[in-house]
């Protein structure tokens, strides 16, 4: 290191002290008006936009006419707007209580309905249970049901009908309409 630079270092290091302790509270109420009530993210932000003016310190020392506050709440201004487009850009985090609290209801619900359904089927024949299973769970087409039991497809419809209106009878025992 040559004295010249020993002399810009020097000189950037103390540019950056006086920096911090003129600017640092008025760009922390800046920041903290930009992000409210996240005292720890506008912390942050300040820290990023002081370390930024300790990295460019040399270029903002030597074209510094005026004060350099307006560059220094442009850089935390806009770091604002980026952590605001990375959080848009990513699911929104919930915290683990919130989210299993969350699932538990959704699972409760859904195992409701799964027990209902099931209770329901129950009372079905097991020829009818048999046919809706086998077209509404699995998917299968009427001339496959028909094929793999060994009926006529006309059959597999007139199954599929009865075993839909006793489905359906069944669910409004329940007091599930839908």
């Amino acid at each position: 290191m040559t004295s010249d630079s020993a002399e810009t270092g020097a000189g950037a290091s103390g540019f950056w002290h006086a920096l911090h302790a003129e600017h640092r509270g008025a760009l922390l109420r800046y920041v903290r008006g930009l992000v409210p009530g996240d005292p720890h993210r506008a912390e942050d932000i300040v820290q990023e936009a002081l370390l930024r003016a300790w990295i460019a310190a040399p270029t903002l020392h030597e074209r510094a006419t005026g004060s350099p506050r307006a560059w220094l709440f442009t850089v935390a201004r806009n770091l604002v707007i980026d952590t605001r487009r990375r959080a848009a850009a990513r699911p929104t985090e919930v915290e683990e209580e919130l989210a299993s609290h969350a699932a538990a209801h959704v699972l409760d619900d859904q195992t409701l309905d799964t027990v209902v359904v099931a209770r329901a089927l129950a009372e079905l024949t097991a020829a009818h249970r048999e046919i809706l299973v086998r077209f509404y769970c699995l998917d299968h087409t009427g001339a496959r049901i028909a094929a793999d039991l060994g009926i006529p497809p006309g059959t597999v419809k007139s199954r599929t009908h009865h075993a839909t209106r006793a489905l359906r009878g069944a669910l409004e025992k329940t007091g599930i309409h839908e």
